[in-house]
């Protein structure tokens, strides 16, 4: 069931009134390090307003969007991850395994990924 903004545990990172590793913030994104990392690098980015999922999303969000994408690959090059390769995923919904009713990408890298995922 999706939280909501107040009971969710991204906005309270983004807020910084719960701890996390935080490896990159501006005035709109978020990235920290995964508590359960499913790769050497995983980072996860987050958009400071709650937005439950993807599916949320609307023109409006175009910026933002783009610099989610940006700073992926800027996190990418600093972890050394660049020219190896790297994921970028987000889920929508439960069966997609969303866990968190909190719009984020998971930064992936530093291991070899399979396809199909899942």
């Amino acid at each position: 069931m999706p939280e909501q903004a107040s009971d969710c545990p991204f906005c309270k990172i983004a807020a910084r009134t719960i701890p996390a590793y935080i490896v990159h913030e501006s005035d709109r994104v978020v990235g920290f390090r995964d508590l359960r990392p499913q790769a050497p690098t995983h980072i996860l980015l987050i958009p400071k307003d709650h937005i439950a999922s993807a599916a949320e999303v609307t023109e409006k969000h175009d910026a933002l969007l783009a610099e989610i994408v940006q700073t992926a690959a800027h996190l990418a090059r600093a972890e050394g991850i660049d020219e190896s390769g790297w994921r970028l995923v987000t889920n929508v919904g439960p069966d997609a395994g969303q866990s968190v009713w909190h719009l984020h990408f998971h930064l992936l890298g530093g291991r070899t990924m399979g396809w199909p995922p899942g």
